[in-house]
Order: C-alpha cells, then sequence, then structure tokens
C-alpha cells in the first residue's frame, strides 16, 4: 500500500455514492494547484491520465 492510499480511502468514505461532473473535478483541481503550486506538475500528470484513460479502449 502507498502512503496515498490513505487519502484514496478517505475520498472513498466521504465522498461515497456521490457523483461528481468532470467540470467540478476540474475546479477542485485548479483549486488544489492555486493553493499548492509545486504540485503543478503532479495535478498536471493525474489530469491527462485521467483524460487519456479512454485511448486504449
Amino acid at each position: 500500500m502507498y502512503f496515498t492510499d490513505r487519502g484514496i480511502e478517505e475520498l472513498e468514505s466521504r465522498r461515497e455514492g456521490e457523483a461528481v461532473s468532470v467540470e467540478w473535478l476540474a475546479a477542485r483541481l485548479r483549486a488544489f494547484v492555486d493553493e499548492h503550486p509545486t504540485y503543478e506538475d503532479a495535478v498536471e500528470r493525474l489530469a491527462t491520465y485521467l483524460a487519456r484513460d479512454d485511448e486504449n479502449d
């Protein structure tokens, strides 16, 4: 288990059963980068990964 799994597990438990839009997710990612600019590269990689997730289908 990676250290980040704890954050993912917290996300699942706090937001269980909720549906979120891509617009909401994008806004939250932008807000996070605004508050934590040192993580801009990681957020960019995550966003690109999520955007291209269906390319291999």
